[in-house]
């Protein structure tokens, strides 16, 4: 890899990491990662050992989609006995790019990053840097801009896991249960318009009218994925109008839903991570309204990847979608949901997951699709 030429530079990063340790502090709530086969903290790493540096272009503690691929990167700590560091790059967008010069400039295996908002400067970076490796997660980089062979992209299939959180809403709202009413309504809040989200909601549009054709969807995006305030307004609009169940997709923004689901005593499906467990313990009145979460599992992702590199077959100069057969998506199935979600609703969900898997369902994506074609999906359930 290229390091810099500068001892000054190297003594003080030297200083640097031995005052900032080896990651960040633990999320408020981890995205629910699968136990580590030896519990406790990993042996010191040797000289050796794999060294895995995560970058998050925002904030820990979003008990979302950072605070998951935070998770993952603790595992492949524990796993691999690798030395690795999460980086708070915070939401100020003038230090993203600088920072990834500088930390491609160091003695790392592995650089990981996320969002499309970095793609451009990895294209540019990754170029400059033809010896490093690099993971970029929840996008692609535009490989036809030049050589990108040491960059692998991870893209999630997280129409599949919303098409499963769509025909749980569609299940709930024409149900008995305590919390539903007499309106076949349900609710999305977006973070943004943009591709990514707007995948959830086609797969989220297309679960509810595979279970009734007759359920309509109230659709919002809040402009940001971090104004919670926001977002408890946006998801109230949705509840007074008459939703009785939302799906968030709003990052920390998204939190913003469950307190108002909480105000006003609806339910609510989480995203990302496991939402109902972050509160099970601190709020669990809160917790109980949220029915489940459809979980983009960064975390098994990175784990998933870090295996592959370990074996060199990691393929980097490719992106690749992961879905339900990767468990890289799909719903949260926790103390809540078995609870209260009736048992047969939860076999009908297991039923066309494994539907999916078998190719028996397609679910339509919005990765590509055009303008028109969004628009006419999303005016088709308009309330």
């Amino acid at each position: 890899m290229k390091k810099s030429g500068s001892l000054v530079l190297m003594l003080l990063l030297v200083l640097a990491l031995a005052l900032s340790g080896c990651g960040s502090p633990e999320p408020a709530a981890p995205a629910a990662p699968a136990e580590p086969a030896e519990p406790g903290a990993p042996a010191e790493p040797s000289e050796d050992a794999l060294k895995v540096v995560l970058l998050l272009n925002g904030t820990l503690g979003d008990r979302s989609f950072f605070d998951s691929a935070h998770a993952g990167v603790q595992m492949i700590e524990q796993q691999f006995g690798a030395e690795v560091r999460t980086i708070e790059m915070s939401y100020d967008q003038t230090r993203w790019e600088p920072t990834l010069w500088e930390v491609s400039e160091q003695d790392w295996d592995i650089i990981i990053l996320g969002t499309w908002q970095m793609t451009e400067y990895l294209e540019e970076i990754a170029q400059e840097f033809p010896d490093n490796r690099y993971i970029i997660f929840d996008t692609s980089v535009d490989y036809s801009v030049g050589d990108l062979s040491n960059v692998y992209s991870i893209l999630y299939k997280q129409n599949e896991g919303s098409f499963l959180a769509g025909a749980l809403a569609a299940k709930v709202t024409t149900s008995d249960m305590e919390l539903s009413n007499d309106r076949k309504l349900i609710g999305f809040l977006g973070g943004m318009d943009i591709p990514v989200i707007n995948d959830f909601l086609v797969g989220y549009i297309e679960g509810a009218l595979y279970v009734d054709e007759d359920v309509s969807v109230y659709v919002s995006y809040i402009g940001s994925f971090d104004d919670s305030a926001s977002g408890k307004e946006n998801a109230l609009a949705q509840y007074n109008a008459g939703v009785d169940i939302g799906f968030n997709v709003a990052g920390q923004a998204g939190l913003g839903q469950l307190d108002a689901a909480q105000e006003v005593n609806r339910y609510a499906i989480g995203v990302d991570s496991d939402q109902a467990m972050v509160f099970a313990e601190s709020d669990p009145d809160k917790a109980e309204l949220v029915l489940t979460s459809m979980m983009k599992r960064v975390d098994n992702s990175l784990v998933r990847a870090a295996e592959m590199h370990i074996a060199g077959t990691l393929p980097y100069g490719e992106a690749e979608a992961l879905g339900l057969v990767e468990e890289a998506v799909g719903l949260a199935n926790n103390d809540f949901f078995e609870r209260n979600v009736p048992a047969e609703i939860r076999a009908e969900l297991e039923e066309l997951a494994e539907m999916i898997i078998n190719g028996d369902i397609t679910v339509s994506s919005a990765i590509g699709m055009s303008t028109d074609e969004l628009n006419q999906i999303r005016d088709a359930v308009k309330p």
